[in-house]
């Protein structure tokens, strides 16, 4: 796997290769909105607690797999 620099360098590289304008503002942009979203996310303690039941569910191997899960959603909605 790539370590944070190495990406941040090969990234650098090629942002150097581009001249179009309005992409390299539309690239700004979305670095200048993605650095303040590191925001810390308060979670209600009615989430705190699903995200626990979750963890637990987990750990006692309570889970089925996705295509088990399309297969009863479908046959939900065909019961509606």
């Amino acid at each position: 796997m790539a370590t944070v620099e190495k990406i941040r360098s090969s990234l650098i590289d090629k942002i150097l290769t581009i001249r179009n304008k309005d992409f390299l503002m539309a690239l700004d942009n979305l670095v200048a909105s993605s650095a303040t979203n590191d925001d810390i996310v308060t979670i209600t303690p009615e989430q705190r607690q699903m995200l626990e039941m979750s963890e637990a569910d987990i750990e006692n191997g309570r889970l089925i797999s996705q295509d088990e899960m399309d297969k009863r959603n479908l046959k939900w909605l065909d019961e509606l």
